[in-house]
């Protein structure tokens, strides 16, 4: 099984694909970010964030994408430009045929350090050790994706 886990964001978009084998975890495919011109109106850097993961979706070839859910910050908008993105995201997915898990962030820290309240280096670090990775996924948007694909492998269900 193959996942590609998405860590969402307008300025940058972090991504992981981490493949199964026979139901235990693998090996780290590719991972990194979607970087968008912090110049550009929302649209257009919108329009840049959906034909990236269109094309990680194309490349890859997942089974199944792994979403961070909605989490609420303390500045409302933060949270609806984050709602955008998650929406391209979706869309992108939706368009290739791919389902969607997603999960909120302290699921994923729960399920790849084993506490909801691990900070981003203990995410990056368990990354690195599950993985057998010479060092950690860089930069920290990127480890967040793998963590994102692991926990639906760990997991194997859907939490939000």
């Amino acid at each position: 099984m193959r996942v590609l886990g998405i860590d969402p964001g307008t300025a940058v978009t972090g991504y992981g694909v981490v493949e199964s084998v026979e139901g235990q975890i693998g090996h780290l495919v590719e991972c990194g970010v979607i970087r968008t011109d912090p110049n550009k109106r929302l649209w257009q850097r919108l329009d840049t964030l959906y034909d990236g993961v269109t094309e990680l979706i194309e490349h890859h070839g997942p089974d199944v994408l792994a979403l961070e859910g909605v989490f609420y910050a303390k500045n409302v908008r933060t949270t609806v430009v984050l709602g955008h993105a998650r929406g391209v995201i979706l869309l992108a997915a939706a368009k290739a045929g791919v389902d969607v898990a997603e999960f909120a962030p302290a699921t994923v820290k729960k399920s790849v350090v084993g506490t909801g309240r691990a900070a981003k280096a203990q995410v990056g670090y368990m990354v690195q050790r599950l993985l057998n990775l010479k060092a950690a996924p860089s930069p920290d948007d990127a480890a967040d994706g793998v963590a994102l694909a692991l926990t639906y492998l760990i997991t194997g269900r859907v939490t939000a």
